[in-house]
């Protein structure tokens, strides 16, 4: 019997060390921190502490202040996981299809329009997955994507090769995307969206730790707007301001979003094209 006990602890000790080391090897492969890269416009590419690599809004061989390091060479983005797309206005569908089909990943938007993506043939049905507001994806392990209410409109406007021209197809609603990580951050990318009253809905249920919110005005919120969300009805840790800087017509600026912002001690987190930061 004293023999068996020997030979059950040894046992039970080798497991204990197997588990140990098992766990140091995940905390050793999983960083504490998210890399965020602002590709212009809403575009964003992150990589996650688990190294999982996506992109949100990808508009690059047309955005005018796109990385020049991406413009004539998409692979230079590095391997991509899966893509997401909150509408189908070409400043946020962008290089999306393009993306997908380059990394043979999966491009993930709102049901209305990767349907017309893949009739149209843009991209193959194998790289299309549809969902929609309320619904959730998990497009890598321990990755969340939930697809949340915007106030915006969606189109694509697409070039149709057997007449060289341009045709307009109905694509949806534009969504938002509730984004949790592995090690449980969760962004809020509103994509292009005007103030609405479940802004504080959302913020109560998804509790979002960092907003990616739109601050250019016409199409979407203009900086006062924004603040007003992010300061009375979201109220995160931080904020980076988006989609402003690149259409003469959304006029909105950082200066204005900053200044509206005044008096609230959520952070701001102004970023230039191209930048990288760790959150």
């Amino acid at each position: 019997m004293p023999y068996i006990k020997k030979l059950i602890n040894a046992f039970v000790g080798i497991c204990l060390s197997f588990v140990l080391v098992s766990n140091l090897c995940v905390a050793q492969t999983m960083s504490s921190k998210t890399e965020i890269q602002w590709l212009g416009q809403a575009g964003f590419k992150i990589k996650s502490p688990g190294g999982k690599q996506f992109v949100v809004d990808p508009w690059i061989a047309g955005g005018p202040k796109a990385p020049a390091i991406y413009k004539n060479d998409l692979s230079a983005l590095g391997k991509l996981d899966f893509v997401l797309v909150t509408h189908g206005h070409v400043d946020h569908l962008g290089d999306a299809p393009a993306l997908a089909k380059l990394n043979e990943a999966i491009l993930y938007g709102p049901a209305d329009m990767v349907t017309p993506l893949i009739t149209l043939g843009i991209i193959p049905a194998n790289l299309g997955f549809r969902f929609n507001k309320s619904g959730y994806v998990t497009p890598a392990p321990n990755i969340k994507v939930t697809s949340v209410k915007a106030e915006h409109s969606s189109l694509i406007v697409w070039n149709n090769p057997a007449t060289g021209k341009n045709e307009s197809h109905p694509a949806g609603e534009a969504v938002g995307y509730i984004i949790q990580l592995e090690n449980g951050l969760k962004i809020w990318h509103m994509g292009d969206t005007g103030l609405f009253g479940d802004m504080e809905f959302i913020a109560k249920y998804y509790k979002p730790d960092l907003v990616m919110i739109p601050i250019g005005g016409n199409f979407t919120m203009n900086p006062e707007d924004a603040a007003y969300a992010i300061k009375n009805m979201i109220k995160p840790k931080a904020v980076i301001p988006i989609h402003y800087n690149s259409n003469p017509l959304a006029k909105g600026t950082l200066a204005e979003f900053e200044s509206a912002m005044k008096g609230s001690s959520i952070k701001i987190i102004p970023m230039t094209e191209g930048q990288t930061i760790e959150y």
